[in-house]
């Protein structure tokens, strides 16, 4: 049985969870549109984050090693969400899973996946709650949307629809979309997204903090320089001192994510890793003073 979304994340079948996720963040880091700006970068990274959201959930994967390629006709998961057209990875996701994390109740066992974009029935009519034509999806985004803001587009009962996505937006949030949801007669329901923020390979958040990584040349790092940073908000120049060591950590005020309670914009904090010259690339005169000089 084909399963190709092991092989977009470089990994065995039968590959552990630590490993799963430390192939993902490679990949993501090296496919990440701010990084590489190869042409077919940006959707090679969105193929490597559609294949982690499936195989880093154990109900998701356990449905995928059931039918592997079957659930997108048979195509690699890239292949079928191209032909999907504009349509949000996410989106393409969530009508394959259902928004609770299990197949939409269009599930059959001749197939197994439905119509795309299907969600299904809500049951008798005879005086139901008008809150049964509701629908309740998980909708996620990314670290960068989430900071920023932004619009994603959706895809629910073959309604393609644009929602606002606002800056500051924590995991577990909900957006209310009105009149999104299930139809019956005159009456509609509204869709109802409960936010999940994707891994980012660059940035962890801590509450209203970002982290990130900083790369720092060694002879930048042993006598200070200046080096650019490119970060979510501005690319900004920052001042390397002497002799800092690998994990300093240098603060960047109202660089992180706000705080949509207080108003507050959290700090941005970049963590040092010092980048060592290959020896090859060292003469053998400094090599040898090297081996004289250090401890």
């Amino acid at each position: 049985m084909k399963k190709s979304l092991y092989k977009t994340l470089e990994v065995s079948e039968n590959a552990s969870a630590e490993d799963i996720k430390k192939s993902y963040r490679k990949l993501a880091r090296k496919y990440h549109p701010d990084i590489n700006k190869e042409k077919d970068a940006e959707e090679k990274f969105k193929e490597i984050n559609a294949a982690y959201e499936i195989l880093s959930d154990p109900n998701k994967r356990a449905q995928y090693d059931k039918f592997g390629d079957k659930m997108f006709g048979g195509q690699d998961f890239g292949d079928f969400a191209r032909q999907q057209g504009n349509v949000n990875i996410e989106d393409i996701l969530a009508s394959i899973f259902g928004g609770q994390g299990g197949f939409n109740s269009s599930f059959t066992q001749g197939n197994p996946f439905g119509a795309f974009g299907g969600f299904g029935g809500f049951g008798g009519f005879g005086g139901f709650d008008p809150t049964e034509l509701d629908l309740h999806c998980k909708l996620s985004v990314s670290l960068q949307t989430a900071v920023l803001g932004g619009k994603q587009q959706v895809n629910l009962e073959n309604n393609t629809f644009t929602i606002k996505i606002p800056a500051g937006i924590r995991e577990g949030d909900k957006l209310r979309a009105e009149g999104k949801g299930k139809s019956y007669q005159n009456l509609k329901g509204n869709a109802i997204f409960t936010i999940h923020i994707q891994e980012d390979p660059i940035y962890t958040l801590e509450n209203d903090d970002l982290i990130m990584q900083c790369e720092i040349p060694l002879k930048t790092a042993l006598f200070g320089g200046t080096i650019e940073v490119k970060t979510l908000h501005k690319d900004i120049k920052l001042k390397v001192p002497q002799d800092t060591k690998n994990g300093q950590k240098f603060r960047l005020k109202e660089l992180g994510i706000k705080n949509r309670k207080t108003g507050k914009v959290g700090d941005l904090y970049l963590k040092s890793h010092i980048i060592m010259p290959k020896l090859q690339d060292l003469s053998p005169e400094l090599q040898q003073k090297l081996q004289e000089e250090l401890n």
